[in-house]
């Protein structure tokens, strides 16, 4: 079924929200570190394997490169604390909510497993890099609605507008996103 990744990815993310909101105090801030901390690490060493693939290296820096220019002359981060400012101003009960959906959506919309794992899904492969993913986003969730909270659940709509995207176009392009494509965009991330 094609979205499946990103729906597991947003079911995710919600109960983790559910969670972090429930039993949020119940996690010191020391926890939460360490918490963070694993997952960075567990996101490099899977960018690290997906690189190692590589055959064209100077793709991979050009794409590297290419990326995030294009990023800046996007604006991507500016549109990003803008809708998260809309949201705070919307609800103004709680001023944490800009901070929360800005923080979240970066870390569950920016990298590899993102996009590549959106790809896979468009491509009619099992989703497995956004079922993994699902499980980083939602065990993230718990720590970051616990500190910074509701606002984290409202990431759930970009994260949905760019895999969603990025999935779809991915299964329009099925001729030109070939394996070995794919196996440099994978080492790109």
């Amino acid at each position: 079924m094609i979205l499946q990744g990103t729906l597991v990815n947003i079911a995710a993310i919600a109960i983790g929200c559910l969670i972090g909101r429930l039993c949020g105090r119940l996690i010191s801030e020391k926890t939460r570190l360490t918490i963070m901390a694993g997952l960075g690490l567990a996101v490099l060493l899977i960018g690290m394997q997906l690189s190692l693939q590589s055959r064209q290296p100077l793709i991979v820096i050009g794409a590297l490169i290419g990326g995030g220019l294009g990023g800046e002359v996007l604006g991507i981060e500016t549109r990003l604390e803008n809708f998260g400012l809309f949201l705070q101003r919307r609800f103004s009960g709680s001023g944490q909510i800009a901070k929360g959906f800005v923080t979240a959506s970066l870390i569950y919309c920016v990298g590899a497993m993102a996009i590549m794992g959106s790809i896979q899904d468009g491509l009619g492969g099992r989703p497995t890099i956004l079922y993994a993913k699902a499980a980083l986003d939602g065990i993230a969730s718990v720590a970051l609605t616990s500190t910074l909270g509701i606002g984290v659940l409202f990431s759930i709509i970009p994260l949905t507008l760019y895999q969603g995207t990025i999935t779809l176009f991915a299964g329009l392009a099925k001729t030109i996103l070939t394996d070995p494509v794919v196996v440099e965009m994978n080492a790109v991330g």
